[in-house]
């Protein structure tokens, strides 16, 4: 039976091993892609994934939505509601009472 050390030095050496034959198998495939890029013309552009609609991939600058000022508060707590969204319950059925002075 194998000591947990020896186990450990197998497993190092099986990892480095397996590290050196991916690099010489990925430096292959690589050497048949740019073989087969310059045979048909192809460039980075031509492989990359497309993007069906909308906007072009990658022009996702996303913006952070600017607070609207307060249409509406509540004078009793001081609540206030910009008018987008659920209504408040404290509204009732009446809102005009807590329209906020522009």
């Amino acid at each position: 039976m194998a000591t947990y050390k020896q186990l450990l030095a197998e497993k190092e050496a099986l990892e480095a091993k397996l590290n050196e034959v991916r690099a010489t198998e990925v430096a292959g495939v690589i050497d048949k892609i740019r073989e087969l890029m310059t045979e048909y013309g192809l460039t980075a552009e031509d492989i990359q994934p497309r993007r069906k609609r909308g906007r072009p991939a990658g022009s996702g600058v996303k913006k952070a939505a600017a607070a609207l000022p307060p249409k509406y508060m509540d004078p009793k707590t001081g609540k206030t509601w910009s008018g987008r969204g659920r209504a408040p319950a404290w509204l009732g059925k009446r809102p005009e009472r807590f329209l906020v002075e522009q």
